[in-house]
This record gives structure tokens, sequence and C-alpha cells, in this order.
């Protein structure tokens, strides 16, 4: 497969109750007004993004019963995040990582150092 510019971040899997967020500029705002000033972000250390890729969710522990008749499954289940690819994620900085990739700023983030997500759909 090749990479291009528009499939790049397929190539990239987040682990677990991550997401990958692509920073918003400090006077971006949303569709429907949400942003956070400048002297928020830095005062508060509060980010704000899009979430790019989400990771599987929370693994669940399977069970330790032993039974010889059945099969053995080795898939992983897992609770699935709160958070989805194209949300706003209002984020604390201190919980978050920040990563360069192909020459873009990126943050990994733990779903729950996550404060806020606007979402983009019709209730």
């Amino acid at each position: 497969m090749h990479i291009t510019p528009d499939n790049r971040l397929k190539k990239l899997i987040i682990i677990g109750d991550r997401v990958l967020v692509r920073p918003t500029r400090p006077n971006e705002k949303t569709q429907t007004g949400l942003y956070l000033p400048p002297g928020v972000q830095e005062r508060e250390k509060v980010q704000q993004g899009y979430i790019i890729k989400t990771g599987p969710g929370y693994a669940i522990p399977s069970p330790t019963e032993e039974e010889p008749w059945k099969t053995q499954e080795e898939q992983v289940k897992y609770i699935p995040l709160q958070a989805k690819e194209g949300d706003l994620a209002v984020f604390l900085l201190n919980g978050a990582t920040e990563v360069m990739y192909e020459g873009d700023k990126y943050f990994i983030v733990p779903q729950s150092a996550i404060l806020m997500l606007e979402r983009e759909e019709e209730l």
C-alpha cells in the first residue's frame, strides 16, 4: 500500500483508551462557537483539538474459568470509548503526550484527561 497525504495516518494504531488529537489553533472557533481563548489555554493548561483516531477502548479481563470442552479463544474484548473520530475534545495538557508525526503536531490523550466533547451531529 502506498502512503499518501490522505491516508498517512491509517498506519498509526492507537492503543487502549487513548485518542490521537490534532490541536486547533488558539483562535480557531467551531461552527457552534466553542473556542478557548489563548489566555485560558496558557494559564489553565487546557487544550482543544479534533480527534483523528481512537484506540479500541478499555480491555475487559477474560474469565479465568477452565472448561476443557470449550475452545480456547484469545480474542480480547473492549469497552468502547465515549470519544469518537471527528469530535472536538477539550482536554488537560498534563495528561497528554505531545508527538510530532511527519511534521505535524498531535497529542496522544487518555480518555480520562478529556474534559468535554463537541460532536457535530443532530440530536
